[in-house]
C-alpha cells in the first residue's frame, strides 16, 4: 500500500517511521528543506560564528515515553542528546522547587516541602490542592480552567509554580487553559512514573534530535523524503487519493491545521465536519529571544523568571551549559503577545534587572505566531479521520495532551497504525 505523508514535523516523522515498519511504502512531503516543523533547526551568525539555533527553545520531560522510544529506534543516543535533570523550577535568587531523585510521587512531596523561599502555609496549600486532584482521579469538569482548579491555592504558589508549569506545558495562560488537559500532564509527569518529571534539556538542535534521524532511517528502509516541496492539492480518486496528481492508497496530513484545511477543502462532504473543527481552532504565539554577551552565564542550565506584562519571559536557558556557544542565552516567552522588537527590548531589560546581566546583545528573536493551539476548556479538536483513506495527525488532533512534542509523536504513531 502506497502512503503519502504531508509534513515532516515530529508527527509526520513518527508516522513515516511507524508506517514503514508496518510494511507500507511511504513518501513524505515537506515544504521546508529542514525537517522538524515548529521544532526545527535554524541557522544564525553569533560573534562571527555560524551556529545552529532552534525556531523555539524546547524541553522534553521523562514522561515523553513514546518520543524517547522512537528516538532510540532510529538511532538517537539519548544520553548524548540531552542533559537529564530532576524537575527544577528555581528563580535567580535561589528560591523555588527542586525535586530529589526519589520514586514518584515521593519526589514531588519532598520537593515541595523542601522548596526554598516558600512559606510553610503555601507549601501545605499546594499539597492539599494536589491531594484533591489525586483523589478525584485527575479529572475535572470539562468547563474548568486551571485557575478554577487552583481556587484554594495560595497566590504565591500560583505565581511560583502553577503559572510557569501551565504556560510551559499548554502555552496558554491559567485563566484560559483547560483544567482537564493540565491535570493529565500533572498526572503523567509527577505521579505516574519515577523520572517522569525529569527535565531533558537538548544538547543538539531540534532537527537533529529526531527528524533528521527519522528521515535517514526512512530512506534506509525504502521510504522517500521529498524536502522543499509544497503539496498543492489532495484529491479523491476512486478508492485512493492523488497528491498533486500522483496516486496513493492513503494520505496522512501531518502539516499544520491551517495547511491541512487548505488541502482538505474540496475533498468531499465527509470532510466538512473536520474542516469546521480545524478552522475553529485559536492559536497562541511563542517567542524565543536569543541574546549574547561573552561573560553571560547562569547558575544553572535553566532558570525560571518572574514574568509580568512588561518582563514577559518565563524561562531562560544557558546554551553554553548545553554544549553551545559561551555567553548565548535563550529566553522563552510562552503565550506571547506583541511584536518582535517590543518583546526583545522587554526581555533585555528583564535580564538586566532579574539576572544582573548588562551588555546583552540581541542575536535573533523568533516569534512563532501559531506555535500551538489555544488549549481552552471544552475545546473540540479535529478528529484523526478526515474522510475514508484520508487521515490527519499532529499535536492539535483530538487527544489527551496539549500541543507538545510527545503529543505530536503519539498522534503520528496512532495515525500510522490506523492506515488499514
Amino acid at each position: 500500500m502506497k502512503v503519502a505523508i504531508v509534513g515532516a514535523g515530529w508527527a509526520g516523522c513518527a508516522a513515516a517511521v511507524e508506517a514503514t515498519r508496518l510494511g507500507y511504502q511511504v513518501t513524505i512531503f515537506e515544504v521546508s528543506r529542514t525537517a522538524g516543523g515548529r521544532a526545527r533547526r535554524v541557522m544564525a551568525t553569533v560573534a562571527g560564528q555560524q551556529i545552529a539555533l532552534d525556531n523555539g527553545q524546547h524541553i522534553l520531560i521523562g514522561a515523553y515515553s513514546e518520543t524517547l522510544r522512537l528516538m532510540r529506534d532510529v538511532g538517537v543516543d539519548e544520553a548524548a542528546s540531552f542533559l537529564r535533570l530532576p524537575l527544577t523550577m528555581q528563580f535567580p535568587d535561589g528560591s523555588g522547587l527542586t525535586l530529589p531523585d526519589w520514586p514518584a510521587p515521593l519526589d514531588a512531596v519532598a520537593g515541595i516541602l523542601k522548596a526554598r523561599g516558600w512559606p510553610l502555609a503555601d507549601k501545605l496549600s499546594l499539597l492539599k490542592v494536589a491531594l484533591g486532584w489525586r483523589l478525584a482521579g485527575f479529572t475535572c469538569r470539562p468547563d474548568q480552567s486551571v485557575t478554577d482548579l487552583c481556587s484554594g491555592l495560595a497566590p504565591g504558589m500560583m505565581a511560583a509554580l502553577i503559572e510557569p508549569l501551565c504556560v510551559s506545558a499548554l502555552n496558554t495562560p491559567p485563566e484560559r487553559a483547560s483544567g482537564q488537559v493540565f491535570l493529565r500532564v500533572m498526572r503523567d509527569a509527577l505521579f505516574a512514573q519515577s523520572g517522569g518529571s525529569n527535565l531533558l534539556l537538548p544538547r543538539a538542535d531540534l532537527s537533529a534530535l529526531l527528524p533528521d534521524a527519522a528521515l535517514a532511517w526512512l530512506q534506509v528502509h525504502g521510504g522517500a523524503a521529498r524536502l522543499g516541496v509544497r503539496v498543492q492539492g489532495v484529491t479523491p480518486t476512486g478508492p485512493g487519493w492523488a497528491v498533486d496528481g500522483e496516486a496513493f492508497d492513503r494520505v496522512l496530513l501531518a502539516c499544520p491545521p491551517n495547511e491541512a484545511a487548505r488541502l482538505v477543502q474540496g475533498s468531499g462532504a465527509l470532510a466538512d465536519t473536520w474542516l469546521g473543527h480545524a478552522r475553529g481552532l485559536r492559536y497562541e504565539a511563542l517567542t524565543t529571544v536569543y541574546a549574547h554577551a561573552p561573560q553571560a552565564r547562569l547558575s544553572r542550565p535553566m532558570l525560571a523568571l518572574w514574568a509580568t506584562s512588561t518582563e514577559p519571559a518565563q524561562f531562560v536557558f544557558d546554551r553554553a551549559q548545553l554544549g553551545g556557544l559561551a555567553g548565548l542565552l535563550a529566553f522563552v516567552v510562552s503565550a506571547s503577545t506583541g511584536g518582535s522588537a517590543m518583546l526583545t527590548a522587554q526581555v533585555i531589560a528583564q535580564a538586566a534587572r532579574q539576572l544582573g546581566l548588562a551588555g546583552l546583545q540581541p542575536v535573533q528573536t523568533i516569534v512563532e505566531k501559531r506555535a500551538t493551539f489555544s488549549c481552552t476548556p471544552g475545546l473540540q479538536r479535529p478528529a484523526m479521520q478526515v474522510a475514508p483513506g484520508l487521515l490527519a495527525c499532529g499535536d492539535y488532533v483530538a487527544g489527551p495532551y496539549p500541543a507538545t512534542l510527545e503529543g505530536a509523536v503519539r498522534s503520528g504513531l496512532e495515525a500510522a497504525r490506523s492506515l488499514r
